[in-house]
C-alpha cells in the first residue's frame, strides 16, 4: 500500500506563474532472506492406493516413483533459504484493510501452501480439477476442503464443504475464535490427506512470501519502528524489530531454528 502527499511548487517563468504539482513518496521497503538452520524435516509420504483419483493425482510432480505422493512441507535450498515462509509486519491495525484469501485446488494440491488471511473476512477455495479419462470424475475431481482454527494442540473446525465439480467454489466469512491468542488457519482435503496448506491471520497488507531461495520484499511500509515476523507453519518462526525510513530500503534477515510453529 502506498501513501502519497501532494505538494505544489509555484514558479515564475517568462512572466507566467505556473503551478507544478510534486508527489512525495511516503514509506519504505523491507527486503531480506529467511533461512532455516534447524534439523532437516523430510517430506511426508502417502501411498496413492489409499486415496481416490489415483491416476489423476499422480500427475502432480511431487511424488516418489509411481506409488508414493510426497508432501514437501519444509523446502530449503543450498544456501539454507527457506521457501514459503510468510513475512508480516505486525502491530499495524489497518481499519480499512480488506482481503479475501484465494486458494486453488489444482492437481490434487492446495495452492498456495502458505499465505495470509484476515479474520472476520472471506476465504475462498476453488476446485480446478477434472479428469476427462475417468467417467466418474469427468465433470470434477471431488475435493473436500476442511479448515481448522489451530493454536498448539487445540483445533476447531471453521468450514467443511465438498466441491464436486471443476469450477465449484466456497466463499466463507472466517470467524477464528482463537486468533487474538495467535492461532493460524490449517486447510486439508478430507478426500486427499496430502492436500494441506496453512494461512497466517494479518491485520494489514504489509506482507510477503519467500521464494525458493528464501528471499522476500515488502514495499510501501509506513516509516517507523516495526516488529516483523517470519513465520512457517512447520519450520517455526522468528520476530525482529526494524526501522523503516521514507524512500529507503532496510534489510531484515531471519534464521529459523524450529521454535513454536503455531504462534501467529
Amino acid at each position: 500500500m502506498r501513501n502519497r502527499q501532494s505538494l505544489t511548487v509555484s514558479l515564475l517563468l517568462g512572466g507566467m506563474l505556473i503551478a507544478i504539482p510534486l508527489v512525495a513518496q511516503a514509506g519504505g521497503t523491507i527486503k531480506g532472506k529467511v533461512t532455516y538452520s534447524g534439523k532437516a524435516i523430510p517430506a511426508k509420504e502417502f501411498a496413492f492406493s489409499k486415496f481416490p483419483n489415483i491416476e489423476f493425482c499422480k500427475k502432480n510432480p511431487s511424488k516418489k516413483g509411481d506409488d508414493t505422493r510426497l508432501l514437501k512441507e519444509v523446502e530449503v535450498d543450498g544456501s539454507k533459504g527457506l521457501k514459503n515462509a510468510v513475512v508480516s509486519v505486525r502491530g499495524i491495525e489497518d481499519k480499512g484493510f480488506k482481503f479475501k484469501a484465494d486458494v486453488k485446488a489444482q492437481l490434487c494440491e492446495f495452492l498456495p501452501f502458505t499465505g495470509v488471511m484476515a479474520n472476520m473476512q472471506n476465504f475462498m477455495v476453488t476446485n480446478e480439477d477434472a479428469d476427462a479419462s475417468d467417467p466418474k470424475s469427468k465433470e470434477g475431481v471431488l475435493h473436500n476442503p476442511h479448515s481448522f482454527d489451530v493454536l498448539g494442540a487445540k483445533s476447531q473446525t471453521l468450514f467443511n464443504i465438498g466441491l464436486a465439480k471443476k469450477g465449484d467454489s466456497l466463499d466463507k466469512t472466517i470467524k477464528m475464535k482463537m486468533a487474538k491468542k495467535g492461532s493460524v488457519l490449517r486447510l486439508q482435503c478430507d478426500q486427499h490427506e496430502f492436500m494441506q496448506a496453512w494461512y497466517l491471520p494479518v491485520t494489514n497488507g504489509h506482507v510477503g512470501t519467500t521464494g525458493a531461495d528464501g528471499t522476500f520484499e515488502i514495499k510501501d511500509v509506513p516509516a517507523g519502528k516495526h516488529k516483523v515476523l517470519a513465520w512457517h507453519p512447520i519450520a517455526g518462526n522468528v520476530e525482529i524489530e526494524v526501522e523503516v525510513k521514507d524512500g529507503a530500503t532496510v534489510e531484515a534477515n531471519f534464521d529459523i531454528k524450529k521454535v513454536n510453529s503455531f504462534k501467529g
